[in-house]
């Protein structure tokens, strides 16, 4: 017996946009990218999960961050553009001197950004609000403690946080997130994976 929501699914297959499982936010600052890598490095391509890394850049700065980690993944990396829609197995990278949000399993974008080192909350509570307990929240390396309040917003809604582990190479942002109590797995990056694949095969 074929359900409305199944004939939705085979449409959006047709039309190319098939919708995540799980929308997983990665949010890092200082020393992240040795982190975006491992993760990566350890992560299937097929996971039905979209990845979006929001990290902190500078305003006028080019970010590599696409290429550079298209070396560490056979997902597309794509830089995050306004009404792009999120699709599976993708990963997109905030632009520079933006806030990005999430609406309708499309991005937002709005620039320039409304203040500085604020970029992982405003889009942990944007995912927290589209994908409810879809939604995943991962801190990585960095100064502060942007991503925290972020967590709290995707452990009200039901969903999963996970904070980088002594292996950070600037512990702020991981350990703050930790102390507030609203993150529910602290482990090296290349070892969420695992953790990610579970929660996919889940939803099998």
């Amino acid at each position: 017996m074929t359900g409305s929501d199944d004939g939705n699914q085979t449409t959006d297959i047709l039309m190319g946009s098939k919708r995540p499982n799980f929308i997983v936010g990665i949010g890092g600052s200082a020393g992240a990218l040795n982190a975006y890598k491992a993760l990566f490095g350890a992560l299937a391509p097929d996971t039905g999960m979209a990845f979006v890394i929001v990290s902190h850049l500078f305003p006028a700065a080019h970010s590599y961050l696409t290429e550079i980690l298209s070396r560490y993944t056979d997902m597309p990396v794509i830089l995050a553009a306004t009404a792009m829609p999120i699709q599976p197995n993708h990963v997109y990278v905030i632009p520079a001197d933006a806030d990005l949000s999430i609406e309708s399993y499309a991005f937002k974008i709005v620039s320039p950004r409304a203040r500085r080192n604020n970029q992982i909350d405003l889009f942990f509570v944007s995912l927290a609000e589209a994908m409810g307990a879809h939604a995943i929240g991962i801190v990585f390396s960095g100064y502060e403690g942007d991503g925290t309040e972020g967590c709290r917003h995707i452990k009200a809604k039901g969903g999963k946080t996970f904070a980088q582990d002594s292996s950070a190479e600037v512990s702020s942002m991981p350990l703050c997130a930790q102390a507030s109590g609203f993150v529910d797995f602290v482990l090296a990056p290349d070892k969420i994976p695992g953790y990610l694949q579970r929660l996919a095969l889940l939803q099998e």
